[in-house]
């Protein structure tokens, strides 16, 4: 048997403890017995803790009892973990548990526990993207990816935000069992496709971080309704009713990154997603992003996701095709 270790706390996220354990139950239909997965809820007690929609759920096994070493651990997130207090014993469970297990991490704001128990110092990471700007500037030694899927360091896996962790058990399941049975669960779970650990999640880009009609929010939208346009400072500017140097500095306040940041940002979004789902030529992708020519988006893609955007196709396209028709045949 797999043992498996979900941590739960006061105030969980449901479906980032559901999802997981469903997924990897569902995959012990196709293994053996020696091979499957048994999975045990771990808190402070056991004692009922209340999820952030109201359910209750018991755990299995209190930090004491949970001593062994696991070959899964992974905490689940809550919408309250970003801006809680430190648990001094899920902290110290935690340092001496992950010690233990083969590979260990988090589901969506779990991953804030592992900052405060010093595990994702100088490691690759990703969270709810709503929340990555705060485990950034809350961890600084760690190297936060805000828009994946999953991401997997080692022996350390986190996962984006809620429904993510089915995609991250998944990949947990194809490198085990491989990925007939990772394709087989997600067909019964009824996932059109499993998405992929440099797939993009829901898009930070697109989510203004400011108030509806706001300066910002007007050159956001703008940006996103013409992202094919050529935007300059000063362009934007006059979008906003407001001096270049002014925009720059207000933008940077409420959005935390400058203007030409997040052009680009939202050229990339948009270039990955119609390279997910089109098979528009790279030429017409570029042009229609904004990106001017293939050379361009090409240098863009390999700095900042380290892949071209030609190698980023044949990754995520193909596989989301492939796992879409199976889970329609």
């Amino acid at each position: 048997m797999q043992r498996v270790a979900i941590v739960i706390h006061e105030g969980v996220q449901a479906l980032d403890v559901a999802g997981p354990v469903d997924a990897l139950h569902e995959a012990n239909a196709h293994l053996s017995a020696g091979e499957r997965y048994e999975t045990a809820l771990v808190a402070v007690r056991r004692a009922p803790v209340r999820a952030s929609n109201g359910m209750q759920l018991v755990a299995d096994l209190d930090y004491a009892q949970a001593a062994g070493a696991f070959d899964i651990l992974l905490v689940a997130g809550g919408p309250a973990m970003p801006d809680a207090s430190p648990d001094p014993a899920l902290t110290a469970w935690l340092r001496k548990a992950t010690e233990r297990a083969g590979v260990y991490g988090s589901v969506c704001t779990g991953a804030f526990a592992l900052g405060h128990a010093g595990l994702l110092d100088g490691r690759r990471v990703t969270t709810h993207w709503q929340e990555a700007r705060k485990l950034s500037g809350m961890f600084p030694q760690a190297e936060v990816e805000p828009d994946a899927i999953y991401v997997r360091d080692g022996r350390l896996v986190t996962s984006a935000g809620i429904t993510a962790g089915i995609d991250l058990a998944l990949a947990l399941i194809g490198e085990s069992h491989g990925q007939g049975v990772a394709l087989a669960v997600a067909k019964r779970l009824v996932m059109v496709a499993q998405r992929q650990g440099g797939q993009s999640q829901f898009s930070p880009y697109l989510a203004a971080s400011c108030e509806p009609g706001s300066p910002v929010a007007r050159v956001q939208a703008l940006v996103m309704a013409n992202i094919g346009q050529r935007h300059t400072l000063q362009s934007l500017a006059a979008q906003a009713g407001m001096s270049p140097r002014n925009l720059a500095r207000y933008f940077m306040q409420q959005a935390g990154i400058t203007p030409h940041e997040f052009v680009l940002r939202a050229r990339i979004d948009a270039a990955r997603r119609m390279l997910e789902a089109s098979e528009r030529p790279l030429k017409s992708v570029a042009f229609s992003c904004g990106f001017g020519s293939v050379d361009r988006m090409r240098v863009v893609f390999s700095e900042r996701l380290g892949v071209t955007p030609a190698q980023y196709r044949a990754s995520f396209h193909r596989q989301a095709c492939s796992a879409a028709s199976g889970a329609m045949a």
